[in-house]
């Protein structure tokens, strides 16, 4: 693993954009914040944009986010030096299989996925030999979704993982790194599976837990579905926040990352066992034990800038 790439912070522009010519795949939360950023710091000199979705494409006109929106993704990849699938991981084959024909010689292709593995598998037979693929994952986000949604700041400080298959140019993965640096982020190195297996962990199950826990909530037949939103605690409602995600992108996330997360699926449930023994004995010193492990892991996440420590209780500045 390799030292991280430091961001730039997001200053001014740049004296000369990192690519000539950037192609956005999607505009969603990802692609559209993609797209104000690299506005906002210069990091391509023409931005041309597309989505599946004719009313997206409308929508991203309307906001000036790219200085062409095209109907294609084939026309919108032509003669593009950077192009980033923006769009969910089940159809990123789909679009590579479209794309790749169009394809510049020495273009380097680039994704946003959340599954790595898979999305290498699918679409990297797709791409002429000519070109550079180095996926990358930045690990940002809302529960929002649509071109609307996007913001410029999203990245900063975040961090965003890249994983090259074995034998990807060093100087194209170095320029993609210095694209995200330019838009905020911390870059670091993975190997595609051993970033799967972290983002199962520390991402996927967590939303799966969410997914679970605002289900069974919401079946319950003693309590009334009133009196769950009513009396929602920060816990609760901080777990609606993250069960409000795209149910598309999250669905083949997980059809995707199968064996990762249901890996850390059985590892979370030995722990629940555990947990629930130490309930049912009153084993309270355990209890203590855990609860101050996991405390200290929330404080490393604050220290390293990850998060807040205000008591916000989920608001965001200004709401009450």
């Amino acid at each position: 693993m390799k030292a991280p790439r430091v961001p730039d912070g997001l200053g001014g522009p740049l004296s000369e954009p990192l690519f000539q010519r950037l192609a956005l795949i999607g505009m969603g939360l990802i692609g559209s914040s993609l797209a104000r950023v690299c506005r906002r710091k210069g990091l391509a000199h023409e931005i041309i944009a597309t989505d599946s979705s004719s009313a997206v494409r409308a929508r991203a006109i309307e906001l000036a986010l790219a200085d062409r929106v095209m109907e294609t993704a084939a026309a919108a990849v032509e003669a593009a030096d950077l192009v980033i699938l923006c769009a969910p991981v089940g159809v990123m084959g789909a679009i590579a299989r479209e794309i790749g024909p169009r394809l510049k010689p020495g273009a380097i292709v680039s994704d946003v996925g959340s599954v790595k593995a898979s999305i290498i598998k699918a679409v990297a037979p797709h791409l002429p030999s000519m070109v550079h693929f180095v996926p990358s994952h930045p690990v940002a986000g809302t529960e929002q979704s649509g071109p609307e949604a996007g913001f410029s700041t999203l990245f900063f400080n975040r961090w965003t993982i890249l994983t090259p298959p074995e034998g990807t140019s060093p100087k194209a993965v170095a320029r993609l790194a210095s694209f995200w640096t330019g838009a905020g982020a911390y870059v670091e190195i993975m190997q595609p599976a051993h970033h799967d297996l972290v983002l199962a962990i520390t991402s996927h199950v967590p939303h799966l837990i969410a997914y679970n826990i605002v289900g069974t909530a919401a079946d319950l037949e003693e309590v009334t579905r009133s009196e769950v939103i009513k009396f929602s605690a920060g816990g609760f409602r901080d777990f609606t926040r993250i069960a409000a995600s795209d149910p598309t992108m999250w669905r083949d996330i997980f059809l995707n990352n199968k064996e990762a997360v249901l890996e850390m699926l059985g590892r979370f449930n030995e722990d629940l066992s555990a947990l629930q023994r130490m309930i049912r004995n009153g084993d309270a010193e355990g209890l203590f034990d855990l609860f101050t492990r996991t405390r200290a892991i929330r404080r490393g996440i604050i220290e390293q800038g990850q998060e807040t420590a205000a008591p916000d209780f989920g608001r965001r500045a200004g709401e009450t």
